[in-house]
């Protein structure tokens, strides 16, 4: 049996397809595209295959038919010639400095002045220099030019905390793209992708050309795996992965769906998108793992939260306008819209009539990921024990040992450092450690729970429990059943047939910790 080669992290379509790798036949999008666009963005998050469609877009347009040989463009009319192409790259660069735009563009052009022979009379004018490229490359070779633009927006996503250079990236980046409108006569297909969408961004403030994919239900499935793709591509790893496992391919199929499945890039008739990345190398390894939420955490937002700036029952299961989606604000005052943009929320339902949608978290890794980085912003403990921990935090819910837990909790705070508690807001903040605690542990967390009389602080649903909880500061673990009791919080669940649990606990100021808690099981 060949061994079967995973593209994990190759973006070079012609290495992939010469060294005989997977491929995931997109080419059909891509002649829809080029056949009915002229200049097109893209937004999905990052690993998603936006650099291996340019890369393949940039291939299709030198006319490297062998590498096409048995893919759904190879029958395309498509004439098969050599277009020019530029292709622009901001992935490879950090823009830290004032400089680093300046000399990332110049490199580029530099390269593009010499291969048609054009004299540079004002190295600082980039647009202009740009402008020059395109018309020569179109007059020397007889075609019209491709200019195809990874991560436009890279040099602004890492200036967000700083606005002066930010604005000096938009100045330049806003010379350059102009030359979208302005060469129009030289261009035959232009193409940016990036994580953000450009509407908010006042670099394209006079290009209004751009078509926007992004949520167009036609290139829903452009990049990442779709469920049909995954069996028609990869049944054969599946079916190694489930051998080494001891487990059915059935499933290995249903653990990757939970794992890495659920994206979801279009309000209506979207398919499920799951995260290449992370597919790929769970394939590979022969492991679940959080493969993609590794390479990079939301930290800016995870800190925000942290700080009481974002409502942490906010982050998922939420509603938005699905105008909303398109904007970009750097002060996060839509953080709803940068979540979804990097990948870490994603469409769940859509009102039609209203034009909103529901937001939830796309598949377990994530919403693992997002609340393991939280875990370990809230609370002291250290890496290697975190689930060694949280294991025996599960086991005493799962098992009904609610004594033992309270206990366990009390004594988790204890260790607390005494400057990392939020005193103005101090019972959201032990109500989110708890709710973060609850999710990691893996059962049905709500915090804030409404009912008819009032809102529960929390509810947990495991499969033989329902627990209710209260919390007080500096008051008493008897006033918050008191609550429980005389609101009757229990009445939503009497007919569930689980075994319901009240706990009311108090914590306290000085301790910085659980000080008594009243726990009672009705069976």
């Amino acid at each position: 049996m060949s061994e079967i080669l995973y593209p994990i992290g190759i973006q070079s379509f012609s290495k992939l397809r010469e060294e005989g790798y997977v491929y995931v036949d997109k080419t059909e999008y891509i002649w829809r595209l080029v056949s009915m666009s002229q200049y097109v963005f893209l937004s999905r998050p990052r690993r998603f295959g936006k650099s291996l469609l340019l890369s393949t877009i940039e291939a299709f347009f030198e006319g490297r038919r062998d590498l096409f040989e048995g893919l759904a463009i190879e029958g395309s009319d498509h004439d098969w010639g050599e277009y020019p192409v530029l292709r622009i790259d901001f992935t490879g660069s950090n823009f830290n400095s004032p400089d680093s735009l300046k000399i990332h563009l110049d490199f580029m052009l530099s390269h593009w002045e010499k291969r048609y022979g054009i004299a540079v009379t004002a190295k600082d004018a980039y647009g202009l220099r740009f402008g020059q490229v395109i018309e020569e490359a179109h007059r020397q070779t007889g075609r019209k030019v491709v200019i195809l633009i990874d991560e436009y927006d890279k040099p602004l996503l890492e200036t967000v905390s700083n606005e002066p250079l930010q604005e000096i990236y938009r100045g330049d980046l806003r010379a350059f793209y102009s030359n979208l409108k302005k060469q129009d006569d030289h261009i035959r297909f232009a193409m940016l992708t990036g994580v953000t969408r450009f509407g908010h961004l006042s670099i394209f403030s006079d290009l209004n050309n751009l078509q926007d994919i992004s949520m167009d239900e036609r290139y829903a499935g452009i990049c990442g795996v779709t469920t049909e793709e995954l069996h028609r591509y990869f049944q054969s790893g599946v079916e190694n992965f489930a051998e080494r496992e001891g487990m059915s391919v059935e499933e290995i199929y249903e653990e990757l769906r939970r794992n890495y499945d659920g994206y979801h890039f279009t309000p209506r008739n979207s398919p499920d998108i799951y995260n290449p990345f992370s597919l790929l190398n769970s394939l590979s390894a022969g492991s679940f793992s959080d493969y993609w939420f590794r390479t990079g955490t939301p930290s800016f937002l995870i800190r925000m939260i942290r700080d009481g700036r974002i409502p942490l029952r906010s982050i998922s299961d939420c509603d938005a306008d699905i105008r909303s989606l398109s904007d970009v604000s750097f002060d996060l005052s839509n953080y709803l819209s940068v979540l979804y943009q990097s990948g870490y929320l994603t469409i769940k339902g859509y009102d039609r009539e209203f034009g909103s949608v529901t937001l939830g978290f796309p598949n377990m890794e994530v919403e693992r990921g997002f609340f393991d980085s939280l875990f370990r912003i809230y609370t002291p403990m250290p890496e290697q024990e975190t689930s060694f921990a949280i294991r025996k935090f599960v086991l005493d819910i799962r098992n009904g040992r609610t004594e033992d837990f309270m206990q366990r909790l009390q004594s988790f705070f204890s260790d607390f450092k005494y400057d990392s508690f939020d005193l103005q807001n101090l019972e959201r903040h032990y109500q989110d450690v708890i709710y973060i605690l609850m999710k990691l542990m893996g059962f049905y967390t709500d915090i804030e729970y409404k009912t008819a009389s009032g809102r529960i602080d929390m509810v947990v649903k495991t499969s033989a429990y329902i627990y209710v909880f209260e919390f007080k500061i500096d008051r008493s673990a008897q006033e918050a059943m008191a609550q429980i009791d005389s609101k009757d919080y229990l009445l939503p669940f009497k007919s569930d047939g689980r075994t319901l649990v009240k706990v009311g606990a108090n914590f306290s100021t000085e301790t910085r910790s659980i000080d008594s808690w009243i726990t009672e099981a009705i069976y």
